[in-house]
């Protein structure tokens, strides 16, 4: 998939590499110094954070989100696929007329990217690219890293402004006042939108659920209580569960930007499997 200059991409490097320097080189200078063991400490610390901030964020860029294969017919016969995704009228199974193929479950098709995505959540003009099945995890993780640097930063700009009223280096204050306002007005913000990014994606984590699943959702609830039912999510394995099948097994790699355990992205656990497996138990 071919992309050219973005310039959302370019905004966010941007405002990544004035936040870097002015925490850096301002507000851990000014309030600790940098030669100092304080300083070195927390300039390291950060140092750090944004370089996995900008890793995952370069992963969740360049990985291609998902690509459904070109050979892929869904197999209704199958005993160990119990769900086929169908269309909403007709009942037949879910074909992409644009790319003229089959879409595996929780597959959509991107109007920008255009062509279809394994288990895409959403197209995210901040990356330049879809989020699916094989970037969603270095998204996640590159905005727990986001999150964690803006307060740390946003933390450090406050410490840092309080130390010069204690000072009252009023004259060399002003030097510096243009970084600490800019800083400020980009990091509250931020730090609120990312935070509020994060718990939306927390939250579909521990379902087990895409931003385009939740909304089909809460359509599928309205009719399932319409219609006298209880509609469930089909995979919603549990909290723990849902964590370890986009996260991974190893509580150790959770916020690593690795993604091996996801598997092909044309078959997903659903609660139907543990229903299937307990009842040829007995």
């Amino acid at each position: 998939m071919k992309r050219g200059f973005s310039f959302s991409v370019t905004v966010v490097v941007s405002a990544i590499v004035f936040i870097y320097f002015c925490t850096v080189f301002v507000f851990i200078d000014r309030w600790f110094g940098l030669m100092t063991s304080p300083g070195i400490m927390n300039a390291v610390a950060f140092t750090g954070i944004a370089f996995m901030c900008v890793l995952n964020y370069a992963y969740a860029i360049l990985a291609d989100p998902g690509r459904v294969p070109s050979s892929f017919m869904p197999d209704i016969e199958d005993p160990e696929v119990p769900i086929h995704e169908i269309k909403r009228k007709g009942g037949d199974l879910r074909f992409c007329q644009k790319c003229s193929c089959f879409k595996p479950p929780r597959a959509h098709h991107c109007r920008v990217c255009k062509r279809c995505i394994l288990r895409m959540d959403h197209h995210c003009n901040w990356i330049n690219n879809c989020v699916g099945h094989a970037n969603y995890k270095v998204f996640f993780v590159f905005v727990v890293y986001a999150v964690i640097a803006c307060i740390y930063s946003l933390i450090l700009l406050v410490g840092s402004l309080m130390n010069d009223s204690q000072n009252d280096k009023q004259h060399s204050a002003d030097t510096f006042r243009v970084a600490y306002v800019i800083s400020g007005l980009l990091l509250v913000p931020l730090s609120v939108a990312l935070s509020v990014l994060l718990g939306w994606h927390i939250y579909l984590i521990l379902q087990n659920k895409t931003t385009i699943e939740y909304h089909e959702g809460v359509r599928a609830m309205w009719l399932a209580e319409k219609g006298g039912t209880v509609y469930k999510h089909p995979y919603d394995l549990g909290a723990y569960e849902n964590l370890t099948t986009v996260l991974g097994p190893s509580i150790f790699c959770w916020i690593c930007p690795f993604s091996r355990h996801i598997g092909n992205g044309l078959r997903f656990r659903t609660a139907y499997d543990r229903v299937s497996t307990s009842s040829t138990s007995k």
